[in-house]
């Protein structure tokens, strides 16, 4: 059997995840974040003061990439880090008045560079193609669809 690009899963959502990306890219820039980003703000908007250990077990992200994200977030006024008081080796992360105050317009970024790549499908199409990608990533998570 040859490979089909077009029918490949792994194919199509990369290209999504980059369509995604972009889309978020120009909504992001003039709220001043980038998409790499987001996930990161995502967490912190929900916990913050998390360290950057816990960051990296939430978001499955090279330490490398996670360290330089925060220096470039530290560097664009969206965090600080601050010393962790039971810890002294880690540091806790915390978002700026900066950060918060986008919060809503990121997350209505997000949403509108969600729906441009769906505005094509049907709400029952686009919530059973949801529906598929959560089923694939809990199948990855169990194990049954090795990475």
């Amino acid at each position: 059997m040859a490979f089909n690009r077009m029918e490949s899963a792994t194919y199509l959502a990369s290209l999504l995840a980059k369509s995604f990306s972009r889309a978020l890219h120009e909504r992001g820039q003039k709220l001043g974040f980038a998409p790499g980003q987001f996930p990161i703000l995502l967490e912190l908007w929900a916990e913050e003061g998390l360290t950057q250990k816990q960051l990296l077990d939430r978001l499955d992200i090279e330490q490398a990439t996670m360290a330089n994200t925060l220096s470039r977030m530290e560097r664009d006024g969206l965090i600080v880090r601050r010393k962790h008081p039971q810890d002294k080796r880690s540091q806790q992360i915390y978002l700026t008045e900066k950060a918060k105050e986008m919060e809503a317009a990121a997350k209505e970024a997000a949403l509108a560079a969600d729906q441009s790549l769906l505005a094509g499908l049907r709400n029952f199409e686009r919530e059973l193609m949801l529906e598929y990608m959560r089923m694939a990533l809990a199948s990855v998570a169990r194990g049954d669809g090795r990475v």
